[in-house]
């Protein structure tokens, strides 16, 4: 039998970080994915300095509502290009064929997805967060599917032993307590008034917030931390490439990239004929 789960307030990565982020995005979100890079790394480096909590925003209800006149996106092959931008920008991955080959109908079902990987935990929402972003990402899967959501649960749970109980998964899917945590989200949503992602909010107990909206370079991460908590100090440099790939298990060149520029010239230079990077 599996257990009952019950919705937690805020479930948030590393609790004892001074700087808390609340990181709005959603699983469909090509700047999410185009925004890795900075993030993975923000997060390894000030790893004992910032907790963070994702905030699922419903960026696609269905496409009879859905309507993005900044993009003029009103149906899936109109989100291609936005892909391709994306990708153009920032050099993540991306393979914008899913619009037209396997359109997901909805960001819904992935969105509670994540929350449902999150009674388990927040790095076990965290994982499935990423996983899930790789599979509409890069190989083309409808996320939308309750049976590829399940199957994307039962990867993560190969990859990383102990972190996701891929049965308690599919029996918690259905459950009152993830759906109340993916309406709290887009409550959350509405009452900041956040309609672009990601956005970031940055802020320390007493002092004045700050949020950051749309695709960013590393520097502005760092510019924002230091305006809400002037003064601090990473907890770790990334010295050792091997290390940053066991830390996350996967990276793309991009993300390799990003890191290899807290590296002098000759050390990037050996890490990416060493990493194959472009």
């Amino acid at each position: 039998m599996r257990k009952e789960r019950s919705s937690r307030r805020f479930n948030m990565n590393n609790k004892k970080g001074r700087v808390e982020i609340e990181y709005f995005t959603d699983p469909l979100c090509c700047w999410s994915w185009a925004f890795e890079p900075q993030w993975r790394r923000l997060r390894y480096e000030y790893k004992d300095q910032v907790r963070w909590k994702y905030r699922m925003t419903g960026l696609l209800s269905d496409w009879k509502a859905y309507n993005d006149p900044m993009n003029s996106v009103t149906r899936p092959t109109q989100m291609g290009p936005v892909w391709k931008e994306a990708q153009h920008i920032s050099g993540m991955p991306v393979n914008d064929k899913v619009w037209v080959e396997n359109p997901p109908r909805s960001s819904y079902p992935a969105c509670l997805a994540v929350k449902t990987a999150e009674l388990q935990g927040a790095k076990a929402g965290e994982h499935y967060l990423r996983r899930v972003r790789e599979a509409v990402m890069t190989e083309l899967r409808d996320v939308a599917r309750g049976d590829v959501l399940q199957q994307i649960a039962h990867e993560v749970a190969e990859e990383w032993p102990g972190l996701l109980d891929d049965e308690q998964f599919e029996h918690d899917f259905s459950s009152r307590a993830a759906l109340s945590d993916f309406k709290k989200d887009l409550k959350r949503v509405k009452q900041i008034g956040i309609n672009r992602y990601p956005t970031l909010t940055l802020k320390v107990k007493g002092r004045k917030g700050v949020m950051i909206t749309g695709y960013r370079p590393y520097s502005v991460l760092l510019q924002a931390l230091q305006s809400v908590c002037p003064g601090i100090q990473r907890s770790r440099k990334i010295e050792n490439i091997d290390d940053y790939w066991k830390y996350w298990g996967t990276l793309t060149d991009r993300e390799l990239s990003e890191a290899e520029l807290t590296f002098g010239s000759n050390e990037a230079e050996n890490m990416a004929e060493k990493y194959g990077v472009k």
